[in-house]
């Protein structure tokens, strides 16, 4: 097996059994970067020379008999989003094109206290805003699977990489569906963590109260092992109410005889695909096959999710993106004349077309005349939303449901339509609106050949067991095994 097809783990436990040297996983995914990026354009910036560096030091850790992580000296790659000291944070927008943070992030400070070593930034929706990966200032990211097609988004380059062998894992976020979807399009596996599980420190924000990190990798086993690294306390996040880390160690079982599986049935009907909902009731009866007790139900309050979330969500990113008006870092015009010219020329000049919109929908949900009708409803719809997935938890274990609509579509066809692509969220939304936990796993292709994903929602700080569940799924199937181009 060549070192680029390796899992997380299986990398992991080659390194810690000396069979495989922290240097050579580095080069060899540092090269599978040089020979796929000029297609993919999964990157925005490689750090080469850190990540040599950063694996000899793991070398020497591990040499010298420190207890590490499983993925100690296993390279990551990091969604341009998350703060990294000295290196370009971008966020996909002309505005942070040249920002070094002068910090790590809490989560990048986590790994490496564990031994990973980092090699580089992912191409990104600007400021995490989109489901493409086209938003980005950078260019569009392309699916490996159809390099004609898009991976999906925000995290497109993220999912792109691993599916490509370009990235063993990655820490990407998640706002409305930006881990989840991209799994879907690219076959790959992904955890959306509980909110407050894992620190947003150091995570450029787009809407507070929505964001959260989490893992993308080959199969479940490495997103468990990657959410263990980065879940648990952080006195410097306000949101982080996790005092000590997940413990994934009983979720390898295969067992899920015990389980009861919601299946909501307004999810498979108008909208979405025949191929998606093949995949998904397949999925369900995989599931019955291995003894858990799958059932219909109606969820209620779907219908709001998507509008509820826009006004949210746009109503912070306005308030989170003023902080940059061309005076304390990022982009500044060079064509101001006054201070008035300063703010509006930086903002013009250095936002991209789908931030403007968003910040201009969170300034009018925000303003005097509309705030009760738009944004304090959508507050109330979320409370309701909260309340339906309650209610669901009083008889279900989880809930099964498709990620996105559709498989991946191609380049250009949606990004012209900003309602079309804001109703490609409906099955996600609704998760971060609850700040709940969901894993996002493959179950199958498309009549375009292309990945279809379900994913499994759970009660809060449910991991364990959405893991378990997920794993038992892909013990007993294929799916996440197989490789593009392969």
């Amino acid at each position: 097996m060549e070192i680029r097809d390796m899992t997380a783990l299986e990398m992991g436990w080659l390194i810690k059994e000396r069979k495989l040297g922290c240097a050579e996983a580095a080069t060899a995914i540092l090269d599978a970067i040089s020979s796929t990026d000029g297609e993919l354009n999964a990157y925005i910036s490689v750090q080469r020379d850190k990540a040599m560096a950063s694996a000899l030091k793991a070398q020497a850790r591990l040499d010298a008999g420190e207890a590490l992580s499983p993925l100690a000296g296993v390279p990551v790659s990091i969604k341009d989003n998350i703060c990294t000291k000295d290196v370009p944070t971008t966020c996909g927008s002309k505005m942070l094109e040249d920002f070094k943070p002068p910090y790590d992030a809490t989560v990048v400070e986590k790994l490496a206290a564990a031994g990973a070593v980092p090699v580089g930034k992912l191409n990104m929706d600007e400021f995490a805003m989109g489901g493409s990966t086209e938003t980005s200032y950078f260019g569009a990211a392309k699916n490996p699977w159809d390099t004609r097609r898009v991976p999906g988004g925000s995290s497109g380059g993220a999912a792109a990489a691993v599916a490509a062998g370009a990235a063993v894992y990655a820490i990407a976020s998640d706002t409305g569906g930006s881990i989840r979807q991209p799994c879907s399009f690219c076959g790959v596996s992904g955890i959306k963590p509980t909110y407050g599980s894992v620190s947003r420190y150091g995570l450029v924000a787009y809407a507070s109260s929505l964001d959260q990190i989490g893992p993308i990798g080959k199969d479940i086993r490495d997103c468990a092992a990657a959410l263990q690294i980065l879940s648990g306390s952080d006195g410097r996040d306000s949101t982080s109410v996790m005092e000590r880390p997940f413990d994934f160690s009983g979720s390898f079982t295969g067992d899920v005889k015990d389980m009861a599986i919601g299946l909501p049935v307004n999810y498979l009907s108008d909208g979405i695909e025949p191929d998606v909902r093949r995949a998904v009731t397949r999925a369900a009866k995989t599931f019955e096959s291995l003894g858990a007790r799958v059932e219909e139900f109606t969820m209620p309050m779907m219908e709001y999710a998507v509008p509820a979330y826009y006004i949210i969500a746009c109503a912070e990113a306005g308030s989170n993106l003023s902080r940059y008006d061309g005076i304390k870092y990022g982009y500044r015009s060079g064509n101001a004349g006054s201070l008035s010219d300063v703010y509006l020329g930086s903002r013009s000049e250095g936002f991209g077309i789908e931030v403007k919109r968003r910040i201009m929908l969170g300034s009018f949900v925000l303003s005097a005349g509309y705030y009760d009708a738009y944004y304090h409803k959508a507050l109330q719809v979320r409370g309701l939303i909260r309340d339906a997935f309650n209610q669901a938890f009083q008889k279900y274990d989880m809930i099964l449901s498709p990620v996105a609509p559709t498989a991946a579509y191609k380049l250009g066809e949606n990004i012209t339509d900003p309602l079309k692509m804001y109703l490609g969220d409906i099955y996600t939304v609704s998760v971060n609106l609850a700040g709940l936990p969901a894993v996002a796993i493959p179950c199958g292709f498309g009549q375009s050949a292309m990945p279809v994903g379900m994913q499994l929602i759970g009660r809060e700080f449910s991991e364990p067991v959405l893991v378990r569940a997920a794993d038992a799924f892909q013990q007993s199937t294929d799916w996440h095994k197989r490789r593009c181009g392969k």
